[in-house]
Formats: C-alpha cells, structure tokens, sequence
C-alpha cells in the first residue's frame, strides 16, 4: 500500500517515522520485569451466604449496579472453600 506511513509515537514524546515502526517494540535500557503473585488475598467482606456446589456457609460478597439505574444492584458471592461465583437479584 502506497501513501500510508506508519508513525509510533511514546508519551515521552518520542516519534519514529520509518518502517521500523511496525516492527517489534522494546523496553530500551532496562531489564525485562518479572511479576510473581505470592498469594492470591481476596480483600472483599466475608458474609453467611449457603454456597449450594460445597455446601460451605460463608462468601465473599461484592455489588454491581448491572441493570438501569432505577433498578436495585446486583449481588455478587464466591465461595471462600471452593471459588464458585454466584448472584443474586433484589
């Protein structure tokens, strides 16, 4: 395709205007960063909900406002034992 020139741009202002452009991109000048997850912590409030896959009584609970506005929200329970998501409409 003639006419199209590929620009790439950072927010650190700056700009490449060749057609290594559509190559490959890298961090220049730093090390590749590794991300380990040493626990997996829920930080939601734990309610007395009846988890009905293990039959544990506890959950965490959060709520979305998934429908209009004028309608209630809609809650959302994971079993703290088995990690089965669940709602519940009001």
């Amino acid at each position: 395709m003639q006419g199209i020139k590929k620009v790439m741009g950072c927010s650190c202002g700056y700009i490449q205007n060749d057609s290594i452009a559509s190559s490959s991109i890298s961090e220049k000048g730093a090390q590749a960063k590794e991300i380990h997850v040493m626990e997996d912590i829920e930080t939601k409030p734990i309610v007395d909900a009846h988890c009905k896959k293990c039959d544990s009584k506890q959950a965490y609970f959060w709520s979305i406002q998934t429908r209009a506005s004028d309608e209630p929200e809609t809650r959302f329970f994971k079993c703290v034992k088995c990690k089965t998501t669940w709602r519940e409409y009001k």
